[in-house]
């Protein structure tokens, strides 16, 4: 039984927790980067961006099909999910990451981080990697609206226990005054997705 003055002592000094909260960058190396190019022309690329791609449609109809795509959407950041599950593998489930940041160099953005957070939750370990990017401002003209493209983009794999669980991609746009009205959401999807 906890005595009078223990509860009052816990409550003054709280005992510290251990859990593990981790926080790092990183960064892909150059043979890392071109397997990433490689695999995203090859055949097995080609047809998981495709099978991502098309279940992604599927879910917006209210159909759902495997690997499964959540829709994320609110007024000012819309996204989706993608589970891992099967045709995936681990090594395909990081190279969609990773592709899907290719993609948004390709599409104009820079990546202004790449990162990873590991934490303790619980019984858990929970591995998050995040590329973040954001429209070039480097070249904006101040004395117009800036062009924020389709917003910021995050793109991030979460992975408890070592294995994966789902990639989550998040673009969420400014609604400052001066910037430009967002590129719709869709459009960021057919160009996500677009293929060479």
């Amino acid at each position: 039984m906890t005595s009078f003055i223990d509860d009052v002592l816990g409550k003054l000094f709280p005992k510290k927790s251990n859990s593990v909260h981790i926080k790092q960058n990183f960064v892909q190396t150059v043979e890392e980067i071109e397997n990433t190019d490689s695999w995203m022309l090859s055949d097995e690329g080609q047809a998981l961006m495709k099978l991502a791609f098309k279940n992604y449609h599927f879910k917006t109809s209210g159909i759902n099909s495997h690997p499964e795509v959540h829709i994320l959407n609110s007024p000012y950041a819309n996204g989706f999910a993608i589970s891992y599950e099967s045709p995936f593998s681990e090594k395909t489930f990081s190279q969609l990451f990773f592709a899907f940041g290719r993609r948004m160099l390709d599409l104009g953005y820079q990546r202004v981080s790449l990162d990873r957070k590991i934490e303790e939750i619980q019984d858990n370990v929970r591995t998050i990697e995040k590329q973040y990017f954001k429209p070039p401002l480097s070249k904006v003209d101040f004395t117009e609206k800036i062009d924020q493209l389709f917003g910021n983009v995050s793109i991030e794999k979460v992975s408890i226990n070592d294995k994966p669980s789902f990639l989550k991609i998040l673009v969420t746009v400014y609604s400052d005054h001066l910037y430009l009205k967002a590129r719709p959401f869709d459009l960021f999807i057919e160009e996500l997705f677009q293929r060479e």
